[in-house]
């Protein structure tokens, strides 16, 4: 019984090291975060106070989301004590910095739960996407106070955002075929949710797996009474290079015979309709036509199974 009340006397002063350790490591922010969580209606002292000192901010803030937000709400919605915490004890202290939460001094996790205490609705996939395991905070693309595009109130616009991390990808946009990226015909999140999906690569998710391409290109959505099972089993990327191509059509291989013969050749002869026993019917010499000469409804048919049309 003796053991079972010093390990009950143990758990209780944790939580007293534990905040001993945080006053040892200097790591006031943080202390200041936990306490914006517990803070009562009286340590909040509004936005028109935090304008006497901040009047640079306030006045560019009035067009922000947020601030319009707040007078949807009669001033009970977002303002800055949303964000950096009840106001008292930072304007007691005269400006004191400690004594408020600064957003620029957290780190990614705590950005985060600042930002997703309202936004979780919307992003409830953040924590576990490739950006929110990287550690790419909120900020890292966002903006509150100094956004070049109000809508997502995005540091710079897309897609110069996503070429800051994704150097590889910018060199495709810039191959003889492409998506329109750098022209701004569309953009990155078009196609890909940054915030997270259950796909790869982020891309949006949707019930058919190509929906990302056909609901631009959508003479080849179907349905059709002929499928071709490469489209429905491994998507247009099976094909296509979605970024950018130096072929024809974002063609994965300059030569259409090549690509049709990764799949219809003696070699995949257990795949139905994949080839005749001892492979194409046609001499594949190159002064002959391509396979899409005759068969030129890859995509999908409905008249006829070897899609001649």
């Amino acid at each position: 019984m003796k053991r079972f009340f010093l390990c009950m006397a143990l758990f209780a002063l944790l939580p007293g090291f534990s905040q001993a350790g945080y006053a040892a490591s200097g790591n006031k922010q943080a202390a200041v975060v936990q306490k914006a969580a517990t803070s009562n209606p009286a340590d909040f002292v509004g936005s028109d106070v935090c304008a006497t000192c901040h009047a640079d901010v306030s006045k560019k803030f009035s067009s922000n989301p947020h601030s319009k937000l707040a007078f949807l709400h009669g001033g009970q919605g977002a303002t800055c004590e949303s964000c950096h915490g009840a106001g008292k004890a930072h304007v007691e202290s005269g400006g004191d910095v400690t004594k408020i939460k600064q957003i620029s001094k957290l780190s990614p996790k705590q950005v985060d739960e600042t930002c997703l205490g309202c936004h979780a609705g919307a992003h409830p996939d953040f924590e576990r996407s490739p950006h929110g395991k990287a550690g790419v905070g909120c900020t890292s693309c966002h903006s509150v106070h100094k956004a070049e595009t109000e809508a997502s109130l995005l540091k710079i616009s897309q897609p110069r955002l996503c070429y800051t991390c994704h150097t590889d990808v910018k060199p495709a946009f810039a191959q003889p075929f492409h998506h329109r990226v750098d022209e701004g015909l569309i953009k990155c999140s078009d196609c890909h949710d940054v915030h997270g999906t259950f796909q790869e690569k982020n891309l949006k998710t949707t019930a058919d797996r190509n929906a990302i391409c056909t609901k631009c290109h959508t003479e080849n959505a179907g349905p059709f009474a002929y499928e071709h099972p490469v489209v429905k089993t491994e998507g247009c990327v099976s094909c296509h290079s979605p970024h950018g191509s130096p072929n024809a059509r974002l063609l994965n291989v300059s030569n259409i015979n090549t690509l049709c013969l990764q799949c219809h050749s003696a070699t995949n002869a257990a795949f139905v309709n994949a080839a005749s026993p001892l492979g194409p019917v046609h001499n594949q010499a190159t002064q002959y036509v391509s396979c899409t000469s005759c068969h030129t409804q890859i995509h999908g048919s409905n008249a006829s199974f070897v899609f001649f049309k």
